[in-house]
């Protein structure tokens, strides 16, 4: 089915789909059902089959679905069947945290590149991903084929290295930056405010 006739919320929960059930491969689990998915990611079980039914007919009635199958069926889906390549601006205490985090292997992605205008940074491997000058962030984008930006600068700093991104290729950010970056509608934009997060959390303390 054409993605435009996928609601935004089913290609969200498929991802919550894909790490429940990697915790289950990894718990030796060969067979789930939608109630155990349901359950995992604290949904009904009729949601589960109705996102599962924008793409197809898949799993054995009675029996549930075989884990790895399903592993691999919804990475086809979500185009993680072959790692993705990312590259990421800003190489400071969220981006060194990225760098660090290994679950992003795990769920198909891959920091190809990283980028600082910080002298201290440029040259130095983190996490043995090498920290290049921003100078040089279009060409090596093109180089690489990447699509999949990351931008953990200054505010003041996103808009700019947006719109260079975008230029490069990149197809889609995600912005640590929280503020209006002021994308055409071919690029996808995700922006993560941790402080809206934390207030929205205090509002229920």
């Amino acid at each position: 089915m054409p993605k435009d006739l996928i609601p935004d919320e089913t290609a969200g929960r498929l991802f919550s789909y894909l790490r429940a059930l990697l915790c289950q491969a990894r718990e030796g689990v060969q067979t789930v059902s939608s109630q155990d998915l349901a359950k995992a990611c604290v949904l009904k079980p009729s949601m589960v089959r109705k996102d599962f039914s924008y793409f197809g007919e898949f799993g054995t009635r009675g029996v549930g679905y075989n884990v790895d199958e399903l592993i691999g069926v919804i990475r086809g889906i979500l185009h993680l069947d072959a790692p993705i390549k990312a590259a990421l601006v800003g190489v400071g205490n969220i981006g060194r945290a990225l760098l660090a985090y290994r679950g992003f292997s795990e769920e198909g992605f891959h920091i190809a590149a990283a980028f600082d205008r910080d002298s201290r940074k440029i040259g130095k491997a983190v996490k043995g991903v090498m920290v290049e000058d921003i100078a040089n962030l279009q060409p090596r984008i093109k180089e690489e084929g990447i699509r999949l930006g990351i931008i953990a600068v200054e505010v003041s700093e996103a808009p700019k290295v947006a719109r260079r991104m975008a230029d490069a290729g990149v197809k889609a950010l995600l912005s640590f930056a929280p503020c209006n970056l002021n994308m055409p509608d071919t690029v996808k934009v995700t922006c993560v405010d941790l402080a809206m997060e934390l207030a929205r959390l205090v509002y229920y303390l």
